[in-house]
């Protein structure tokens, strides 16, 4: 067991390491990896180009590096949950309307002039109030069922969709830029990768010992119930975690697209359905995939850069469609 669950994942390690030296070597000025090793290292370096290298990487590329890492990551992971929990192997963090709560915490925050922590603060909030929201009226009277727990999903986010639609609207001319390019997902301003790359490891390690009770579940309740597992709470494990995975992902880096919905889907088809071995893949290659696209979001137009989700849906759209044609 061990054997068949290190090789793919050593594979995906050393892939997600490579990603991270070619984020932080590439830009406007070429770092070696030889610079790379020394300034990780805290090795003395002198000199005004040494000074420079510590500087772009220590506070400019390695921390964004690490923010779309942790972020790729947690949504790749959200992903393959929600995957689980509705049965559909089209399900998305985005699904259940978490990312337009968030939206519109952080698009409020920008409208009144507030920026930093407070549009973070804001964007949790907002996709919180979502989480609680779906799952509220999807539970009614008789308790809630994949398809309503979907259906109330997308209703909702069709709601915040609108209300999106109304705050730019309103919005002065001077502040659509920066709205826009957070509803299109911007690692510009993430600075701070450690909390949500400790939830990312955090998830991983509650979540990989109840694998086998995940892999009964993706068949079914009636059979996992039969089987001993406890359904109910289950569910309520998974949805909370997912929700919680998406609003940090949200609030770190605003909406970005394709990344929870490629990455478990494309693993399920090379490495099956043992979540034990989904689940830290997805938290590996969605990292990479999403740490190579923002490297290519602010290199291809240089000094000009791209919002991150507009790379992701690039690569998404025409990568998905191949899947599918190859699961036909």
């Amino acid at each position: 067991m061990l054997a068949r669950l290190g090789l793919p994942l050593s594979l995906l390690l050393l892939a997600a390491l490579a990603s991270l030296i070619i984020a932080i070597g590439v830009g406007s000025a070429q770092i070696s990896p030889a610079q790379i090793w020394q300034v990780v290292m805290g090795n003395n370096m002198q000199g005004e180009g040494d000074a420079l290298a510590h500087t772009m990487v220590i506070d400019l590329r390695l921390p964004r590096a690490l923010s779309a890492f942790a972020v790729g990551g947690l949504l790749a992971v959200a992903g393959a949950l929600m995957q689980v929990l509705l049965r559909n192997p089209l399900a998305d963090p985005y699904v259940l309307g978490l990312s337009g709560g968030a939206s519109i915490g952080a698009l409020a925050a920008m409208l009144g002039g507030l920026g930093g922590l407070v549009i973070s603060g804001s964007a949790f909030g907002g996709a919180l109030l979502s989480t609680f929201l779906v799952f509220g009226l999807a539970h009614g009277s008789g308790g809630w069922t994949p398809s309503r727990l979907l259906l109330t999903g997308v209703v909702v986010a069709a709601g915040w969709g609108a209300v999106i639609t109304l705050i730019l609207a309103l919005s002065p001319a001077e502040r659509l830029p920066g709205m826009l390019y957070w509803l299109m997902g911007d690692l510009s301003y993430a600075r701070t990768p450690w909390p949500p790359l400790l939830l990312l490891l955090a998830t991983c390690v509650v979540l990989i010992p109840l694998g086998r009770s995940l892999n009964v579940l993706a068949r079914g309740p009636q059979q996992a119930a039969a089987l001993g597992v406890a359904v109910r709470p289950l569910e309520w494990c998974i949805y909370i975690a997912a929700s919680l995975l998406t609003a940090a992902a949200v609030t770190t880096a605003g909406s970005i697209g394709f990344v929870g919905l490629v990455v478990p889907h494309m693993l399920r088809l090379l490495l099956g359905n043992d979540q034990r071995l989904i689940l830290p893949a997805c938290a590996l290659a969605g990292g990479t995939l999403l740490v190579l696209a923002d490297t290519l979001a602010r290199t291809m137009i240089a000094p000009e850069q791209l919002p991150v989700g507009v790379i992701t849906a690039l690569l998404g759209v025409p990568t998905f469609l191949f899947l599918l044609y190859r699961s036909r």
